[in-house]
This record gives C-alpha cells, structure tokens and sequence, in this order.
C-alpha cells in the first residue's frame, strides 16, 4: 500500500495510526501542503479532490477522505478492530470520531485558515483565537459524550478505537496553537493513554520523513 499524506495533516495521522495499530506497513508518500504539492497536476491525477490523505491499495485501487479509508481497512484487516462488536458500541464510536472529524476540523483546517488570513484579511491572531475557540469547543463537547459513557482506558473502552484515531490527532494540533485543555480529564486520559502505545508514537508527526518541526 501507499499513502500520500503530509506529517502535520490531521486527517493523513488518522491514518497512519489506523496502519500502525493494524501492523500493516506502506509506502511513505509526502505531499507538501504549504508549498502547494497537493495543488499540482502529478498529484491531480492521484486524487480528483486534491485533498491528502490518498490511499492505494495493494490492488491499486485509490481511495480519499480518512474516515472512509479507516473504516476500508477495518474491513479489510478485521484485527485488532477499530470499532466495536455491538451495533451500539459502533454508533457510540462514529459518533465520537465523527465529533472531531465533522464538527471541529473542518473549521480549522489549513486552507480554512489560509481563507481567513489571505481573503478576509484576518490578523494572524484573530486566526488563532478562531482556531483556539472551536477546537476547545469540540473538545467541550467531546468530553460531555465521554461523561455519559462507562470510564474506561480510551475514548470508549479498553482498546483504542477510530474515535481515538480522530482524537489524538486534534490534541496535537490543538497543543501547537496553545489551546486550553483544562477541564479535559477524561478527554487527556485517552490521549495520554494512546500516546503510551507504539502505533500512535510512530504515526506522530515528528516520526515522519517530511517532518519540519
């Protein structure tokens, strides 16, 4: 397999770590997003979105966006499983992951950012204060699901989940543009949990080939 991905991209560690925690090795492909490498025609005509990350199977088949490139590999590799057994124990996860994925990244990702400082004329500040306010907000609301759910070592249970996948990336941006994760117990318990296990040290940023930090 191959991922073309870009070591600070959250949605391309979701993935990352979904192979680690399933042992399945790949081909390492960057794809530079602020020098615009996702913007030229050799990665065109890998992804019609333009959007990292992008996974080749085995059978060269290409496939887009985390979730649904996650959820393939679950499929495809059954074990260790990154959702649960039960019907609802799946909802509860999708809808942890999807909390992170649909409600906070989509108004902090880079070309978001990019829009506010380059077309609305935001100050660079008024751009972090807006990325500090939803990320913390999301993570507000993370942790009052995790409160109605059974404690446990991860975001749900005993085993690290897609909803981990999702959470652990958001922390690391989050940590980068000095969000406030007081009041987080339950939230920084399972990310502190995760980054204890080699799967999500080795898909960390700074383990990657492109890294620049």
């Amino acid at each position: 397999m191959k991922l073309h991905n870009y070591f600070r991209s959250s949605a391309s560690f979701r993935v990352r770590i979904a192979l680690e925690l399933k042992g399945l090795s790949y081909e390492y492909l960057p794809v530079h997003l602020v020098r615009g490498d996702h913007k030229q025609p050799a990665y065109a005509a890998v992804s019609p979105t333009g959007l990292v990350p992008t996974l080749e199977t085995d059978g060269g088949e290409r496939l887009g966006q985390s979730m649904a490139i996650i959820e393939y590999l679950d499929e495809t590799h059954p074990q260790p499983p990154l959702l649960p057994a039960d019907a609802l124990g799946r909802a509860r996860v999708r809808a942890l992951a999807q909390l992170v994925s649909c409600e906070i990244h989509p108004l902090n990702n880079l070309r978001v950012l990019k829009y506010l400082v380059r077309e609305m004329k935001v100050a660079e500040e008024a751009k972090n204060t807006w990325y500090r306010h939803w990320v913390r907000d999301g993570l507000l609301a993370y942790e009052r699901e995790l409160a109605q759910l059974p404690r446990g070592t991860y975001s749900h249970g005993e085993a690290p989940t897609l909803a981990d996948c999702c959470l652990v990336p958001q922390i690391f941006n989050g940590q980068r543009f000095g969000v406030d994760f007081s009041g987080l117990d339950r939230t920084m318990a399972a990310f502190e949990a995760c980054m204890r296990l080699p799967a999500f040290q080795k898909a960390q940023p700074s383990a990657c080939p492109d890294n620049e930090a």
